[in-house]
């Protein structure tokens, strides 16, 4: 008995561990079942399935059936320990995890409140149930590692059971979104989008049209038809004249969707490149879908055009409404959204003084980057709000007018779909111009990078990664943190 009272907690710290886990990576990829999909295309992904611990548990659970069949009364035992000494190890890293603070766990909403109270309800069921059955120690260790293999099955099917429940209430948040936004007749409302560039170009085309009038932005990742749904909801007053939404999508219609809710008189199209083409499925479809902004704007409405990307210069050719070029000859792409956010600000009527001024209260942090103080006197680059092919090349150009030796950390970049071999050897022959040292946290497309940078290494863990800049940089020298990068890094660099 002693044995099953051990066994059970060790099982109920793994298996709360990895429903934790499940219900994050479903949460991070907005429950977005491509986005999900595309994860396990990447080599952590991968890991997830195919490990050498799910490979002994698979084995442990195939020769508890056989020796039950074959009547080896002498083997269960040891197996039986064996799934023992397994949720040891793994309860192990979970308590490393925790010391740590690598825990991966969700943010707390309703939505993941929900799956995670359901979660805990059965695995209490689970325990509850194999207790008060016949006592029969085989079974009871066999189906407590027989769910712990199926974990993400299981919570992967738990947080899907309640999408209906899910998109009941969406389409309920949507349809009072709509019926609010039409009782506000005189509001002006400019829908940002693009593959990049859109929070940069929101927050300065928001603090410089303060100015002048009042001014409703929707707040960080805040892009999605809910986000923005909320927003109008919990925000939009009657003091308001301007309302800018960042507008983002992973699939056609998603844009148009936005439209529908907040009715865009103003549309700016920041740039298109390749991001998430593993979940629009080509380039084609990433480009109408940035489209339908322009497409929903009424006959008397503008569309501005970043002037600097190829695909929104054939766009605005073909555009019919009332449309002007922005940020054309532009060195870089926090000038091009500046360009933009100026250009929208003209058109409604502001004079240069007030832009100027406007411009002038732009902070670091609405750049996409922040530049910090790190240990030993070395300076951080923080950009690490978001990641996509042209960020990781304007932070690179920006890294390169800085003195000192240059140092760039960031993972290989995710649902690029077909384009990502081409848009890492792009990466990597760049960062060889740029830095005198790269470091790749993940494996995904290293080789890709390193076939344009021979100075790339890769490290995974943070502490080594830490280790390594220490023994590589000295004061005055310069750190890039881009995309994705573990937090206690950026924490103990800073």
């Amino acid at each position: 008995m002693i044995y099953l009272i051990l066994i059970s907690i060790l099982w109920l710290i793994v298996f709360t561990k990895k429903l934790f886990f499940w219900v994050y990576l479903w949460q991070l990829k907005e429950y977005h079942i491509g986005r999900f999909q595309d994860h396990f295309r990447t080599y952590k992904g991968k890991k997830l399935i195919l490990n050498y611990l799910l490979l002994v548990k698979i084995l442990v659970l195939l020769g508890i059936v056989f020796s039950a069949k074959l009547g080896l009364a002498e083997i269960k035992p040891n197996l039986i320990y064996l799934v023992g000494a397994v949720f040891f190890v793994e309860a192990s890293f979970v308590f490393r995890n925790i010391w740590q603070r690598s825990l991966k766990k969700p943010v707390l909403t309703r939505k993941t409140a929900v799956v995670l109270s359901t979660g805990f309800s059965f695995e209490a069921l689970i325990l509850f149930s194999l207790f008060i059955l016949e006592f029969n120690i085989t079974r009871f260790t066999f189906s407590l590692l027989f769910l712990d293999v199926l974990a993400p099955v299981i919570f992967s099917a738990l947080v899907l059971v309640y999408q209906p429940l899910a998109v009941i209430l969406r389409n309920r948040i949507i349809k009072e979104a709509k019926k609010k936004r039409a009782e506000f007749k005189n509001l002006l409302v400019i829908g940002v989008t693009g593959s990049y560039g859109k929070t940069s170009t929101k927050e300065f085309l928001a603090t410089i049209l303060s100015e002048k009038f009042k001014v409703l932005k929707t707040k960080e990742h805040q892009n999605s038809e809910v986000g923005i749904s909320e927003c109008i909801l919990d925000e939009l007053g009657l003091e308001h004249e301007v309302f800018i939404m960042e507008m983002g999508a992973y699939n056609q219609r998603g844009i148009k969707l936005l439209c529908d809710i907040a009715q865009p008189k103003i549309g700016v199209l920041t740039g298109i490149n390749e991001q998430h083409m593993a979940t629009f499925g080509s380039q084609e479809n990433i480009i109408k879908t940035k489209y339908e902004l322009i497409e929903s704007l009424p006959t008397d409405g503008i569309a501005f055009f970043n002037g600097n990307n190829q695909y929104c210069l054939e766009l605005y050719q073909k555009t019919k409404v009332n449309k002007k070029l922005y940020g054309q000859g532009a060195v870089s792409a926090e000038e091009e959204n500046l360009a933009g956010a100026k250009a929208v600000a003209e058109y409604l009527g502001m004079n240069q003084e007030e832009i100027a001024r406007g411009s002038q209260k732009i902070e670091p942090w609405q750049t996409g980057r922040q530049v910090k103080k790190g240990i030993n006197g070395i300076d951080i680059i923080d950009a690490t709000y978001s990641a996509n092919p042209n960020g990781v090349m304007a932070h690179l150009a920006y890294l390169k007018s800085l003195p000192g030796k240059k140092v760039i950390v960031m993972p290989c970049l995710i649902e690029l779909g077909p384009a990502s071999q081409e848009v890492h050897r792009r990466i990597g022959k760049r960062i060889d111009e740029v830095c005198d040292l790269a470091i790749i946290t993940t494996k995904d497309r290293f080789k890709e990078i390193k076939e344009g940078a021979p100075n790339a290494i890769f490290i995974e863990n943070p502490a080594k990664i830490i280790e390594k800049i220490k023994s590589f940089c000295g004061p005055g020298d310069v750190v890039l943190l881009e995309s994705r990068v573990p937090s206690q890094l950026i924490k103990q660099l800073t």
